[in-house]
């Protein structure tokens, strides 16, 4: 796996290359300290993965991943921060990032690289438990203008929990297979990639109209 890192702190960004670059299956292509840097970065090396910090002088990581996905909508963009802040966590989600995690959890950032890498939007525990403090409801959400049926927002509902397949058949009384299909309905019908960005459209198109 090719990634890039972005980090304005020199030291930071040299011990991740060491770290990911241990494991023997991820090589760190390219380096850079600014949204800026990232921008160009991307476009001359487009790594499989851009690990990419938040706070930086100047240009943002969220301001340059923007840019990159208006570019480029098929890039990988893990944000790695020190910042659980609800605004960082909530642009990121919506812009289409693969994942925000925290520096605090090292052994963690290899996993997560490979996860986004197989397709996966990687959030960790404490990102995704602030997510229903994050919307407060403030008027009904339309779903029968999107087709979604009465056991589909169920459905919705108990995905944006953090509830699996296998939880929200008991919960529901329905056969996983059942469940796995009326997921991917919701997806099809919203236009969206996976259950994380389901969860996250709840919060920020349904809670928070």
């Amino acid at each position: 796996m090719r990634i890039a890192v972005i980090d304005d702190d020199n030291l930071v960004a040299l011990s991740l290359r060491t770290i990911l670059e241990s494991t023997g299956s991820i090589s760190v292509e390219a380096m850079g300290s600014s949204g800026a840097e990232a921008i160009e970065i991307y476009r001359s090396h487009k790594p499989d993965v851009m690990l990419m910090d938040i706070r930086m002088e100047g240009m943002t990581g969220l301001e340059a991943g923007e840019k990159i996905l208006a570019e480029s909508p098929d890039a990988r963009i893990l944000y790695l921060t020190t910042f659980s802040d609800d605004e960082y966590i909530v642009k990121a989600m919506s812009m289409g990032a693969k994942g925000y995690i925290l520096k605090q959890d090292f052994e963690g950032i290899a996993p997560a690289l490979e996860a986004v890498m197989s397709g996966q939007s990687v959030y960790g525990d404490k990102i995704i438990g602030k997510l229903p403090g994050l919307m407060t409801l403030k008027e009904e959400f339309d779903f029968a203008a999107h087709g979604i049926s009465d056991k589909e927002r169920e459905i919705m509902e108990l995905v944006a929990r953090g509830l699996s397949n296998k939880e929200i058949a008991g919960e529901l009384f329905l056969g996983e297979g059942t469940v796995r299909n009326y997921i991917s309905s919701l997806l099809y019908k919203l236009g969206l990639r996976d259950r994380t960005q389901l969860a996250v459209y709840y919060y920020t198109e349904v809670k928070g109209k």
